[in-house]
């Protein structure tokens, strides 16, 4: 991507699924995006309505008894009854404008494609001389998702996807999650249609792709056309979880450092992999995955997490229902030397790991480096223990590419600074974190 990305750092914002599912409304929406304008200051900047915002009825169990809204050439557009503000045909406009004036961004989430019973109707496209029956590619659509078929490699998919971001650019889109589409299936056509389509409307919209894993293997190809792109299935709280394999959902804490350290050669300006939205504070009243709750994390887990997306250059994406944010979650998100670091940083590294030895149990630490630019540049390094007991280490510097000479340091969560040492001696908690300023 070129300067003139439309996200030249890491996006940070917030997402409604985690708290709301398919059922987030213009009030919780308002009062959601109301605390993060608060807190803008520390870099927050989208507020995403996630899956459902176009049905009637998101509590049904069946895409049909959901029901749908289109408009007459069958373009999702927003439930008035939900969003009133969508009255009288104005789509997310007016929602979009007050996003605005609290100096925010506005985002939406769509799954690819064109709804089936558009199709079924044959509905014209905005335009053109095309109608749906000509978009629609029947012989894919999302295997988890029946609302849509996909769009067509030809000039009439291109011509639904034009219509479909010219109207959402003409609300004042700034930011669109596309899923079902990098993954499980991988489909490059839809995503170069999309790109090809947000160019034309000249607006500045962050496209980011969903759900992963992204494969390394299309690394370069979707770094063409995407700002983010998911390299983890759907990640929610819980250090790991029982799978299925080959299926990665749901994704734990525990195997993101791995994947992480994975996609970091692709981190870029304009280009940041993904981990998904972080699921802490409270997760409710409509969480997308089981029931309300506080985060199963414990605070350790929750600081570790959010230490690991921060210095690894990811997007930043609440996922907690922000109107219920108690003492400590708001202690993450507006320390702003850690938000700083994720925005500002120029170099984000893992750091070395001992050489595996065989018969020998997994290594349970892992490091990272980062440092930022500018005319006062800053060294960073965090440490993380996977164990589930308390370690106690002495760390050399070289782990951290650092020189063998002794080193003061400056502790960012505990606002400590710790006297020149020849190693790193460290106690952390299970699954704990620290994450340090080199002085």
């Amino acid at each position: 991507m070129s300067a003139q990305s439309p996200a030249p750092t890491p996006p940070m914002g917030w997402n409604s699924w985690d708290a709301y599912g398919l059922t987030i409304d213009e009030g919780d929406y308002r009062a959601n995006t109301a605390v993060l304008a608060g807190i803008r200051q520390f870099g927050w900047q989208y507020s995403v309505i996630d899956e459902g915002w176009y049905m009637q009825d998101p509590f049904a169990g069946t895409v049909e008894a959901r029901k749908y809204l289109w408009d007459q050439n069958g373009i999702l557009i927003p439930d008035p009854a939900r969003f009133p503000s969508a009255a009288n045909n104005a789509g997310f406009k007016p929602l979009a404008d007050w996003v605005h004036a609290q100096g925010l961004k506005f985002g939406i989430h769509i799954v690819r494609g064109i709804p089936r019973q558009v199709v079924e109707q044959n509905l014209p496209i905005a335009g053109s001389s095309f109608h749906a029956t000509d978009a629609a590619d029947q012989q894919s659509p999302c295997p988890w998702d029946q609302g849509n078929w996909g769009v067509a490699d030809n000039a009439a998919g291109q011509a639904y996807y034009d219509s479909m971001l010219k109207l959402y650019a003409d609300w004042g889109l700034d930011y669109i999650k596309v899923d079902c589409i990098s993954d499980h299936p991988y489909r490059p056509t839809e995503i170069r249609q999309i790109a090809e389509a947000i160019r034309k409307t000249g607006r500045p919209i962050v496209l980011s792709l969903s759900p992963g894993p992204t494969q390394l293997a299309n690394a370069a190809e979707i770094a063409k056309y995407a700002q983010m792109w998911r390299i983890t299935d759907d990640h929610w709280d819980g250090w790991t979880f029982q799978k299925k394999p080959p299926s990665e959902y749901p994704f734990g804490l525990r195997d993101e450092f791995d994947r992480i350290a994975e996609w970091a050669p692709y981190v870029k300006p304009g280009n940041w992999p993904d981990p998904d939205m972080l699921p802490e504070g409270y997760l409710g009243p409509h969480p997308g995955k089981d029931q309300p709750r506080q985060s199963a994390y414990t605070r350790d887990e929750q600081r570790t997490e959010f230490t690991l997306w921060a210095i690894s250059r990811s997007p930043l994406i609440l996922g907690a229902n922000l109107t219920k944010l108690d003492d400590f979650n708001r202690s993450l998100i507006t320390n702003k030397e850690v938000t700083d670091l994720n925005q500002q940083a120029i170099e984000s590294k893992p750091g070395l790991l001992p050489k595996a030895q065989s018969g020998k149990q997994p290594f349970l630490q892992r490091y990272w480096y980062a440092s930022t630019g500018g005319p006062h540049p800053r060294r960073y390094i965090a440490v993380f223990n996977l164990a589930d007991a308390t370690t106690s280490s002495n760390l050399p510097w070289m782990l951290f590419y650092l020189d063998n000479k002794p080193y003061a340091l400056y502790d960012v969560w505990s606002q400590k600074h710790i006297p020149a040492a020849k190693v790193l001696h460290i106690v952390l908690p299970a699954h704990g974190c620290a994450l340090f300023r080199i002085e």
